[in-house]
């Protein structure tokens, strides 16, 4: 049989643990936040001073629950329920019975429920979400050893494997999100393609190059199956193979391509995207699964050579050294099921009007969505990929390990065939509070046991866990331990790795017409802040009485430090004032 999906994303209601009524969801993948909103129990958090009247949403558990029919099973087939994304600390249960718990935002799931399923009639699906908020503060009480500091939010956030920016951030509010935020379904197969690597090796003269494709194929059966796999460019088929499988194995074969066209940054040249595809063929060549992925052929170096400023660090694509000028990426929506893949669309081609070539996927937020990769890969906008770690001193006992390896393995796996990803990078500026918080770091010690025995145990996740992941799970891809870092120095010396330049704006409140000579190797964080259009201001500001800069609702919606008075004081020094002092 072909492999089957059905959807999961209608017929779902949502309750507040302690409560007995039950609320419509319209569709899942949804939060509560947004289902709330529908339901009219809550206004838009983003409106005014809502967000104080959105609190109470932060302190409480939530359960969703749907019924759905049995579906066809023949026999040797199994049904799975696979789940992309649950937030956070949740608890699946079919017909009562519990089938996972998770307590990872980051984590795709799948479950072998077909015993669980009743033999006709329906079935209940509930999930139920505890409180992220409360079962954070839970688990640092658990652990008085570790050293609990940090930049922005509640330092116990880092006890979850949860996006950091709920927690709030210098950027935006406090908003603990619960629910199903990426797509849910059922799979009913008797074998299906679990993975497909394409994997790209480039002669130096770029006239040919390799193409390793790798099909992971698992089946509950020891059937035999052929693996047809096919490679094509702008649609037309240039190749094709048969590799014979058996059961659950991992199969892979290498088209030679001459004359390659390659992947470029825009500005530099196109945006060439191969696909490969494998058909997973049983008896009579039927068609059990198939899976595809688009992908470019280029290479991606990061030069670091010794010169007279201290340590090279720039991109080479290709060969060709490519100056990088982008921006920063935090999620675009507090509430992330907001965020359509028109919305990413639409941001990534603003990049490209303004000639930008680099965009930073900030750890403090999450591992994107597939479709804001698959723009990036179009449009030509490289990627630095910052890991799920920002601003602070991370715990490491074993089970927070273990989740973050099942993490990280699942995210390098989804996301290691897109050529936009020229970088990964252990974290956002963890090393920055280890400086300030005085927590112990020797460069000299190359020991991981003994760096889990200080008060900086996150060293071992920077230097130890991630590195060996990326080296495993996708060895063309540079890894750099953190924004900023540079080879053990302090992360704000300019002349090795990257830094993050807040002298303007933030910290010494430099003027920015020196910019210039703040630089480092590479500036992978600096700016300025200012306001929104005001189109965007209207929005959120609905009292016209209110459109000044020093009305409370803006300064309520201005969460960095030093509100209006910093941005006053820039304008002082800038811009002329029509008042006339003499009156």
């Amino acid at each position: 049989m072909s492999l089957a999906r059905h959807s999961l994303a209608t017929g779902w209601s949502f309750r507040d643990r302690e409560s007995d009524e039950w609320l419509p969801v319209p569709a899942v993948p949804s939060l509560v936040q947004q289902d709330l909103i529908h339901n009219k129990k809550l206004e838009d958090p983003f409106i005014g001073f809502n967000e104080l009247d959105a609190r109470w949403t932060n302190e409480k558990a939530w359960v969703y629950r749907k019924t759905f029919q049995r579906p066809t099973i023949i026999d040797g087939a199994v049904v799975d329920l696979v789940m992309d994304g649950l937030d956070t600390f949740a608890t699946v249960k079919i017909n009562g019975e519990v089938i996972l718990t998770s307590d990872n935002m980051f984590l795709g799931h799948r479950v072998n429920i077909t015993k669980a399923l009743a033999a006709e009639g329906e079935n209940t699906l509930e999930i139920e979400f505890d409180c992220a908020l409360l079962k954070a503060r839970e688990i640092r009480n658990q652990h008085p050893e570790h050293k609990w500091v940090g930049f922005n939010g509640d330092p116990s956030r880092l006890a979850v494997r949860k996006a950091q920016y709920h927690w709030g951030w210098d950027w935006g509010p406090v908003l603990m999100t619960a629910g199903i935020w990426r797509p849910i379904l059922l799979e009913v197969y008797t074998a299906r393609i679990s993975d497909l690597w394409p994997q790209t090796t480039l002669s130096e003269d770029h006239q040919t190059a390799e193409v390793k494709t790798l099909a992971s194929i698992e089946s509950p059966n020891e059937g035999d199956w052929t693996a047809r796999f096919s490679l094509s460019l702008h649609g037309k088929e240039i190749a094709s193979q048969d590799i014979p499988a058996s059961g659950n194995c991992t199969v892979d074969t290498s088209f030679r391509v001459n004359r390659p066209e390659l992947w470029w940054p825009h500005g530099y040249g196109e945006q060439s995207l191969y696909e490969v595809s494998v058909t997973l063929l049983g008896q009579g060549d039927q068609s059990v699964d198939k899976k595809s992925k688009k992908f470019g052929i280029r290479t991606a170096e990061i030069i670091q050579q010794p010169d007279k400023h201290g340590k090279s660090f720039y991109f080479r694509i290709n060969g060709q050294d490519i100056f990088c000028g982008g921006s920063c990426w935090i999620p675009a929506d507090s509430i992330l099921t907001n965020i359509s893949t028109d919305r990413y669309r639409k941001w990534i081609e603003l990049m490209v009007a303004g000639r930008q070539n680099m965009i930073r996927v900030w750890g403090g937020g999450i591992y994107e969505d597939d479709a804001f990769y698959e723009t990036c890969d179009e449009f030509g906008v490289m990627v630095w990929q910052d890991f799920m770690f920002g601003c602070g001193n991370y715990p490491t006992w074993p089970e927070i390990l273990e989740s973050i390896q099942r993490e990280t393995i699942y995210n390098v796996k989804r996301l290691r065939h897109h050529p936009s990803i020229v970088i990964y990078v252990g974290n956002n500026e963890d090393y920055q509070v280890q400086e300030s918080e005085g927590l112990t770091y020797n460069y000299e010690d190359k020991d991981p046991q003994s760096w889990l025995k200080t008060d900086f145990p996150a060293r071992y996740i920077y230097e130890k866990l991630l590195p060996e992941v990326v080296a495993e799970y996708c060895p063309s891809t540079f890894y750099h331990p953190g924004s900023p870092w540079g080879d053990g120095k302090i992360s704000s010396d300019p002349t090795v790795g990257d830094m993050h330049q807040w002298n303007v704006w933030h910290g010494t409140q430099e003027k920015y017409q020196i910019f210039d000579t703040l630089g480092g190797r590479f500036n992978s964080e600096f700016g300025m802040e200012a306001f929104p259009h005001l189109s965007t201001i209207e929005h959120f500001v609905q009292d016209k009485n209110n459109l000044f800069p020093q009305s409370h609702v803006i300064d309520f919606h201005n969460k960095a430090d030093g509100h209006e008075r910093r941005l006053a004081t820039y304008l002082v020094e800038n811009v002329r004032s029509a008042t006339d002092l003499g009156v």
